[in-house]
């Protein structure tokens, strides 16, 4: 069993497609990741680094309904099993296989919590799971900016994708489940905060600051804010399709929230409701504090990072702005179970958000696509051998119940698992149950 805070790195996997779906942007080639992934598995024991935000290339495995190619991850995932990591398996990043098109396709969530189940059997050691990545930013910018996938610019087809992106997020996630009861999943959510101008933006600003939550509310089958559920049904979501979120609340006794933070995740806004960058005004802290007392979940932080610059001190910087900002968040009673520096190595045209084919380097990572450390990959080498025993929530009670790959089949574990396998069949049932109303009877849940 593995009781320690997750210290974490990952390999970006991002496959957005642009150009009208002409142009796949895959974060894994660009970066060679494809040729190096065993030399990428060795950084990690440089560093010491024992927890993976990880996944297989979903365009490229995912041939068709129930066809699969799963070479690359029988190579991949197989030297993970070997090596005895803890991988953090990204399922969907960004992008769909092109015969599946985009995220207004009703037909994804079914076909992808197909995959998902079938992953889930060829790799039964896996436990720990992000199904989808950052559901609220793909909805935004593949159907609200225009910028990736379906490349549209609307509530209307913001709300299609959301609601298709977290579906297939929730059915992944009782799928996956059948196969590993003692899965968890961590949801990787970008943490955001719109910071109002002047008076007249304050409106627009509140109603961004409920949208944020639209991903995270449903997944985790909290109702809604009154005017978010009127943004809902005004852009095409059915009270049907709202319903079959609130059904399923019982999924998040299986979830850690994972809260993505970078320098560009506050905004300020004008009173005509356009945007721009604020810096890290609230920081982390603040705004996972927002989060948590939102949804009462444990936390992770799953993503940050900052580009090195002239000196190499920025990054490192930043690295230690966001550690100082963990252990407050812990040390007034957030449980907090692990911190990722994204990624291992550098990224690939990031500083245009992946809009643009460049093949410019964003120099974001621990190491460089050389394989050569960077200032900041020494640092959190320091960081995470002084802090290795940190506690995640001030108790040895309150350790995350991870096995390690290698110890999934123990006696002690499968116990455990069938314990779960029954609390599961139970909470399934308990989801089935009609509401009761307020007259006391027995009626449909209500919003």
């Amino acid at each position: 069993m593995y009781t320690t805070f997750m210290f974490a790195t990952g390999i970006e996997n991002s496959i957005p497609t642009i150009n009208n779906g002409r142009t796949r942007i895959d974060q894994m080639e660009k970066c060679g990741h494809y040729k190096h992934w065993r030399t990428d598995f060795d950084l990690l024991e440089e560093l010491d680094i024992q927890v993976l935000r990880y996944g297989p290339p979903l365009h490229t495995s995912f041939l068709g309904p129930g066809r699969y190619d799963w070479s690359f991850a029988d190579m991949t995932f197989g030297e993970i099993h070997r090596r005895n990591l803890i991988p953090i398996v990204d399922l969907c990043h960004f992008g769909v296989p092109e015969w599946i098109g985009n995220f207004q396709n009703p037909d994804f969530p079914d076909l992808f919590a197909a995959y998902a189940e079938d992953f889930a059997r060829r790799f039964p050691w896996v436990q720990l799971y992000t199904p989808i990545n950052e559901m609220f930013i793909c909805a935004q910018f593949s159907a609200a900016y225009g910028w990736w996938n379906e490349q549209m610019r609307s509530d209307r087809a913001f709300v299609t994708a959301l609601k298709h992106i977290v579906k297939a997020n929730v059915l992944a996630m009782e799928r996956i489940l059948k196969i590993r009861p003692d899965a968890l999943f961590i949801q990787s959510e970008s943490s955001e905060y719109f910071h109002a101008e002047n008076p007249a933006a304050i409106k627009p600003a509140e109603i961004m600051n409920a949208r944020r939550f639209l991903s995270l509310d449903l997944n985790y089958g909290r109702r809604v804010d009154s005017e978010m559920y009127e943004f809902l049904m005004d852009n095409g979501m059915t009270r049907d399709e709202y319903h079959f979120f609130l059904s399923r609340s019982s999924l998040r006794h299986h979830c850690i929230m994972g809260n993505d933070y970078y320098v560009t995740n506050e905004h300020r806004v004008a009173a005509d409701g356009l945007t721009r960058a604020a810096g890290d005004v609230f920081g982390y802290d603040e705004i996972t504090r927002q989060y948590y007392d939102r949804y009462k979940l444990p936390v992770m932080h799953t993503e940050t990072n900052l580009v090195e610059g002239p000196t190499g001190q920025e990054a490192v910087d930043w690295l230690w702005k966001q550690w100082a900002n963990v252990l407050h968040v812990r040390n007034t009673g957030v449980p907090i179970v692990g911190f990722t520096w994204y990624s291992l190595t550098d990224q690939m045209d990031w500083d245009t958000a992946l809009r643009e084919e460049n093949n410019r380097v964003t120099p974001v990572g621990l190491y460089d696509l050389d394989r050569n450390i960077r200032p900041v990959g020494r640092c959190y080498k320091q960081l995470i051998q002084a802090w290795c025993d940190v506690l995640p929530a001030q108790s040895v009670c309150l350790a995350v119940p991870v096995v390690r790959p290698q110890d999934h089949d123990e006696v002690a574990v499968r116990r455990h698992q069938d314990r779960l396998r029954k609390m599961r069949r139970k909470e399934t049932k308990e989801d089935d149950e009609p509401a009761a109303t307020a007259q006391g009877g027995i009626g449909r849940r209500g919003r």
